[in-house]
């Protein structure tokens, strides 16, 4: 009888047969050069770092299809090489979008346990090998390191929102990073938000508490942001000799390393761009980048052409109506247009040319966002925001 009703039921119900979808297999489809391209490491790299992870990510049964590390890895590398929306990933990879953003963040926090073994501050026999470095980078004498900050832009958080705005407006992190000749992170500081001041990112980080403590073998060399200390050296804010000249030039020369790691570390790592996750994942993200940088340059692994070719520009006519704002850009009062001869804004007789020279600057000078500016049959045109408002500003050439 219980098998009857069993059966009835099961009848009712329509039970349907699970369908598992079987995932690509990018490391037996791409060659080595498409593997660079999407996933930023090579074959032996991807295997070596999945090796590094599969004691947090091994799964102990491969009941309903669990995922392999290696497939984990990949889905992570492919997120932090272009940092798109998790639903594009999970389209490539052929997995779900949850699946997607559990993975980012199970990787991440793999990851992020290996920054002490990897992000390591150079050791009294490796001294000698930076300074050398650093000096035939930029003549600059008993160099350990290069120190700046660099914002990472997230999404507005749900909590304390008004902590993250930079100085640019922006919702952001602010890393500090400590570099080498080599374009190799020593040291990093990865959890105070955007409206902190990098002076103070430096004097809270265990880093000066270290060396106030114990003054290392060498200098390390910031900006004027930083604090000018014996093991900290700043440029001159105005070379008045020419001594003076000469170490604000190499001080520069030098400096280069660091900027040259953050566009680096940026480029190889597009989602750093900007993470549309909550401050603490995006902090995981940022470590287990930083991770990667750092085997990439020990494994010297290259850093692919990923440059995309300019679009083509629009001839002038067919430029059509002014663009529209999306909503998330929409300001209080409607949009305005204004038309504007050239020689009611000059004081005195110009030439043409002159008049939209002078024209375009009092313009931009003007409108606060400058969003587009064309030239259409005898016009320019302006797109923008001027006083809190949207405005269509068309400046007529005479």
């Amino acid at each position: 009888m219980a098998g009857i009703v069993h059966i009835f039921h099961a009848g009712r119900r329509g039970y349907r047969q699970r369908v598992h979808t079987e995932c690509p297999k990018p490391l037996q489809q791409y060659t080595t050069e498409e593997l660079y391209n999407r996933f930023r490491f090579g074959l032996d790299d991807i295997n070596y770092i999945a090796d590094l992870v599969r004691p947090q990510l091994q799964c102990r049964t491969l009941r309903s299809h669990a995922l392999t590390v290696e497939e984990q890895v990949l889905i992570a590398l492919r997120f932090y090489a272009c940092g798109t929306f998790y639903e594009v990933i999970a389209d490539s990879m052929g997995v779900h979008r949850t699946t997607v953003g559990e993975v980012v963040t199970a990787v991440s926090d793999a990851l992020a346990r290996l920054l002490d073994h990897f992000v390591t501050f150079p050791t009294d026999g490796q001294i000698a090998k930076v300074k050398q470095n650093f000096f035939l980078l930029g003549d600059m004498p008993n160099t350990i390191g290069v120190i700046d900050c660099t914002h990472v832009h997230i999404q507005a958080p749900r909590q304390r929102e008004w902590e993250y705005v930079n100085r640019k407006g922006r919702h952001s992190i602010n890393v500090q990073l400590v570099g080498d000749a080599d374009l190799a992170i020593t040291n990093c500081v990865v959890r105070w938000p955007g409206s902190v001041h990098d002076a103070r990112i430096f004097r809270e980080s265990r880093l000066f508490t270290e060396f106030q403590t114990n003054r290392p073998d060498g200098v390390i060399l910031a900006d004027s942001a930083y604090p000018l200390l014996p093991w900290v050296m700043t440029p001159f804010p105005t070379a008045n000799t020419p001594s003076q000249m000469r170490y604000n030039n190499a001080h520069g020369r030098t400096m280069c390393a660091i900027e040259r790691l953050n566009g680096v570390l940026k480029r190889r790592f597009a989602c750093l761009n900007y993470l549309r996750v909550e401050p603490q994942g995006a902090c995981q993200i940022i470590l287990a980048c930083i991770v990667l940088h750092n085997i990439a340059v020990h494994r010297r692994v290259p850093l692919s052409d990923i440059d995309d070719p300019p679009e083509p520009l629009a001839p002038a006519d067919d430029l059509g109506p002014p663009m529209d704002f999306p909503l998330n850009e929409r300001l209080s009062g409607g949009a305005r247009d204004v038309e504007i001869e050239a020689g009611q804004m000059m004081d005195g007789e110009t030439s043409g040319a002159d008049q939209v020279q002078d024209v375009t600057t009092a313009v931009c000078w003007e409108v606060d966002v400058l969003r587009e500016v064309a030239a259409v049959k005898g016009f320019l045109k302006f797109r923008g925001i001027f006083a809190g408002r949207v405005i269509n500003m068309n400046v007529k050439i005479t």
